[in-house]
């Protein structure tokens, strides 16, 4: 039945504009948001368990926290702050890749997961960087643990946290400063150092999709662990659970939440399987985005997922269409594919993003039907406008979400927004050619334009005429459909319309005369016969 309505709300197409085809929707639609819904008998079990083993858990994890920190003291005493100037040695990096290892081992059994690794874990000479994924819970810091305690990439603020620095300096980690303008850049010139160190340097784990996603996708793997060209070994994570108590992703339990279902739980699986190491071609080594889509298309094999073009900007934009009051989803256009093909940055997507929210903030989901679409261009209901509607709605389901809205903009109405186009929009209305649009032109113009006798135009008009002169200039016209582009495709649209048109009655009148001219042909023959 819903598929039945979308298909009689969608506008009938009038005839048929070119359009690029190569938008395709992803495989999943949403990597960010995980729904888990606790049927009773677990949320009582959760609670009957939690009873006696939220409490025996905690005072044994306190234990482990207990000699732990001592440890981490020790070994990183008088070792240089940012751990960059040269690699631990010695009984440091003995202390670090086996007592501080066994010690997060017991950590997370006291925690009750249960680790199951597959493949074998080369050497930092082999494969000097380690590329985790799916990054999907805060619990993914086992794999930190079970490959001996590699170096990470972490915030310098991190190391002034009590009790927790200590610990990331254990990892000798690769150091962020938010306060340096050439931090990324020094962060890339660090793993590359590292990298090709000839394996003095422990091995670089690193989560190249950036943010957490719920395990049903492979998301867009950030290029900075390819750019150095050097052997990465494919590390994947599984949590093969009945009970789903660990994704955290932006929409979904809160980390406290799954804490506490984590720790209710007899036992938490986790599997964790090194693949063998990926060595980059001489393109991949030129192009690191190459290298990142092959690595990760081999740990997609390994999963049995798909890959998908989001990225952490979908997420960023996922919280602005919140703050714009609009469902979070709404917010996601699978960034990378989008910035690529249409050569957009975040910034104009965002701000494509409030253009949306002024015209989809009262719908229902998020999305926009046709009547929203006319009501915000302060038009009726036409063919042309229909036609311009089934452009955006790519889909063909009736509406037109964010996405379907920022490939339309970008591609149909931008485009039609040239000069020429817009010189030839104003010399229509202008019809006493005075240089200017009176409030008459306007009307009668679009009267005749969209076949609406009765049509209203006062707001629009009113909006263009930004100085109130009660006419409209050039440059008045010009600067409003910079502003609103949907217009100059709608123009163009209906021009497109006009000439479909006129060929249509053309042929018509060709068909008409030789289907007269093959009667006259057929009655003289008739009548020739007669005279014989």
């Amino acid at each position: 039945h819903t598929a039945t309505r979308a298909r009689r709300m969608t506008p009938r197409r009038v005839f048929a504009l070119p359009r690029q085809q190569s938008l395709f929707l992803p495989a999943v639609l949403n990597p960010f948001v995980q729904e888990v819904k606790l049927a009773k008998a677990d949320i009582i079990k959760c609670v009957f368990r939690g009873i006696f083993l939220v409490p025996i858990r905690a005072i044994f994890l306190t234990l482990v926290l207990m000699v732990t920190w001592p440890v981490a003291v020790i070994t990183t005493f008088l070792h240089p702050l940012k751990g960059a100037v040269a690699p631990m040695t010695g009984w440091r990096r003995f202390m670090c890749r086996r007592v501080m290892a066994f010690l997060g081992r017991s950590y997370y059994f006291f925690m009750g997961f249960r680790v199951v690794v597959k493949g074998q874990q080369v050497s930092s000479a082999e494969a000097p960087i380690l590329a985790v994924a799916p990054h999907s819970t805060f619990f993914d810091g086992i794999v930190c643990i079970v490959a001996g305690l590699p170096s990470t990439v972490s915030r310098t603020e991190n190391l002034a946290t009590p009790i927790f620095g200590r610990f990331v300096r254990c990892l000798q980690p690769v150091l962020v400063s938010r306060q340096d303008p050439d931090s990324r850049k020094n962060t890339i010139m660090e793993i590359d150092s590292r990298a090709k160190s000839g394996g003095r340097w422990p091995q670089i784990l690193v989560f190249p999709e950036g943010t957490c996603t719920n395990r049903s996708c492979l998301i867009t793997f950030k290029q900075g662990a390819f750019i150095p060209g050097v052997p990465v070994q494919p590390v994947v994570m599984r949590y093969p659970n009945r009970l789903d108590t660990v994704t955290w992703t932006w929409q979904g339990f809160s980390s406290r939440t799954l804490l506490l279902l984590t720790l209710s739980q007899l036992y938490t699986n986790v599997e964790i399987e090194f693949l063998p190491p990926v060595t980059p071609t001489e393109e991949e080594k030129k192009r690191p985005v190459l290298f990142a889509r092959t690595v990760r298309n081999v740990m997609a094999q390994a999963l049995g997922v798909p890959v998908t073009d989001h990225t952490y900007e979908d997420c960023r934009l996922m919280i602005s269409a919140g703050e714009l009051t609009l469902p979070m989803e709404a917010g996601l256009v699978e960034f990378t594919k989008i910035s690529q093909k249409l050569d957009l940055k975040w910034d104009n997507v965002k701000k494509e993003l409030e253009g949306f929210a002024a015209v989809a903030c009262s719908c229902k989901g998020g999305r926009i039907n046709i009547q929203e679409f006319a009501s915000f261009l302060k038009l009726p209901i036409s063919p042309a406008l229909q036609e311009l509607f089934a452009l955006f709605d790519r889909d063909g389901d009736g509406t037109i979400d964010f996405r379907e809205y920022v490939i339309g903009v970008t591609i149909l109405c931008r485009p039609a927004n040239t000069e020429e186009v817009l010189r030839t929009a104003f010399q229509l209305f202008d019809t006493d050619e005075d240089q200017r649009i009176t409030h008459e032109e306007f009307s009668s113009m679009l009267r005749s334009a969209l076949g609406v006798c009765d049509l209203n135009v006062s707001k629009l008009f009113k909006e263009i005429d930004t100085d109130s002169s009660e006419f409209i200039t050039f440059s008045e016209f010009q600067a409003f459909a910079l502003n609103h582009p949907e217009y100059a495709k709608l123009f163009t649209t209906y021009l497109e319309l006009q000439r479909y048109q006129a060929l249509q009655g053309v042929e018509s009148e060709l068909s008409s005369t030789n289907h007269v001219s093959s009667e006259d042909n057929q009655e003289e023959s008739i009548s020739d016969k007669k005279d014989d």
